[in-house]
């Protein structure tokens, strides 16, 4: 075939017209086959898709959310009183709160001259040449004075530096841990909007708030209370209170939203989970801790207390989702899954062309040529005769229609 032949057959051909044809395979294989591919497309459908996944609703996955929290307890540290405004770090509450679990305390650092840290690079010397005046280094505490001095107390000497003294690296005392921490408390409100559904929702159960003073949550018993224990909120989260008291840590509290709003939306519950979100690793980088300053003035010399908190940050993290009947999204599925059904005919046509019909009795009834120059007349149809069968005898009589009907009498 020449390449123009080529091309005229792709062109007459490209204005064929095909139309399905149905054919009855009477094979009790082929037959079971269809019918369990059925069966398990029909199954996902239904028990997935509509009853799972719920696909028969419009959803909202964007809601807006509002956070306030609010810690409480008092604790004791060598006969110093700790209440809320010492160790709650921000004190106007957020999404955000920490409670400050030991602390390291640099005392009466005021500013002027002392001998820089040891393990800051180039900070160790033998003689002022060493010292270059005015150099300021990133990983060091102030400007050097271009001076070689004693290491405080030491026989070794670095550089001088033009800082607050005493370092911290020398001075800083470190004070036992806040342990009553364990059950200190934290209170957090939640409220959240669904603006597509008109619908707010808050984790606090109405016209009950002196509940609140009291109770404290449990996923079956309370679920509306919303205070929690520092102590339950680690063990949730799989950490040890006393490796926390050591390093820090930040933990996340997940609260989640999934509401129908097909049954009452009194219904709607929020769900709690907490996870550690920060490196538990031994690196540098591991733990949570910050440093702040308290000033005063003494003898008309302003000094400040230099205080590195170790902690739990609490990040509160709100999901939300929700669900409505809409008519749009259940005729989309509902035609979607209809179409998926014709994926059963598809598989069992390629299992009956390629493993069955090994003598193309099937695909010989199965695909029809007809051509303007045959006559169709009423209901009657005359097809093409087909040649004498030379293997097996098979008869089949046409009633002018495109039904056929094959059974597992024709041997293949």
């Amino acid at each position: 075939m020449g390449l123009m032949e080529f091309f005229r057959e792709f062109i007459l051909g490209f204005w064929d017209y095909e139309t399905p044809k149905i054919m009855v395979v009477k094979n009790r294989t082929l037959g079971v086959i269809y019918r369990i591919v059925q069966f398990l497309v029909i199954t996902y459908f239904i028990w997935y898709v509509f009853i799972s996944q719920k696909a028969y609703q419009d959803i909202e996955t964007r809601p807006e959310s509002s956070v306030y929290t609010e810690m409480r307890g008092v604790g004791i540290v060598e006969d110093s009183i700790r209440d809320t405004t010492e160790y709650v770090r921000p004190s106007e509450g957020g999404d955000v709160i920490s409670t400050i679990l030991r602390r390291e305390v640099t005392h009466k650092q005021t500013q002027g001259t002392c001998a820089e840290h040891y393990n800051v690079p180039n900070a160790n010397c033998t003689t002022d040449a060493d010292c270059v005046k005015g150099v300021m280094d990133f990983d060091g505490h102030g400007q050097r004075t271009g001076r070689c001095v004693p290491y405080y107390n030491y026989t070794f000497k670095t550089c001088e530096i033009k800082s607050w003294c005493p370092i911290e690296e020398f001075a800083a005392v470190r004070e036992p841990p806040l342990v009553e921490a364990i059950n200190f408390t934290v209170f957090i409100k939640n409220a959240i909007h669904f603006p597509k559904f008109k619908v707010l929702r808050g984790n606090i159960k109405p016209r009950k708030p002196k509940k609140l003073l009291k109770c404290h949550y449990h996923p079956d018993t309370n679920p509306y209370c919303p205070v929690f224990r520092l102590g339950y909120i680690a063990e949730q989260a799989r950490e040890k209170f006393s490796e926390l008291c050591r390093t820090g840590g930040v933990i996340g509290v997940f609260i989640n939203w999934k509401c129908d709003f097909d049954v009452d939306p009194s219904e709607c519950i929020p769900s709690y989970s907490f996870r550690r979100l920060d490196l538990r690793k031994n690196l540098p980088s591991s733990g949570y801790h910050y440093r702040f300053a308290k000033y005063y003035n003494k003898d008309g010399l302003e000094y400040r207390s230099l205080i590195k908190a170790y902690g739990i940050r609490l990040d509160v993290i709100v999901h939300g989702q929700a669900g409505k009947f809409s008519l749009i999204p259940t005729i989309i599925n509902t035609v979607t899954a209809m179409t998926s059904v014709g994926i059963c005919s598809i598989i069992c046509d390629w299992i009956m062309l390629t493993f069955i019909d090994k003598n193309e009795v099937y695909s010989e009834r199965k695909f029809d040529d007809v051509s303007d120059n045959q006559t169709c007349s009423g209901a009657s149809k005359v097809p093409k005769e087909p040649s004498p069968p030379t293997v097996t005898e098979i008869t089949l009589t046409s009633f002018g229609s495109t039904h056929s009907d094959l059974s597992d009498g024709v041997p293949l």
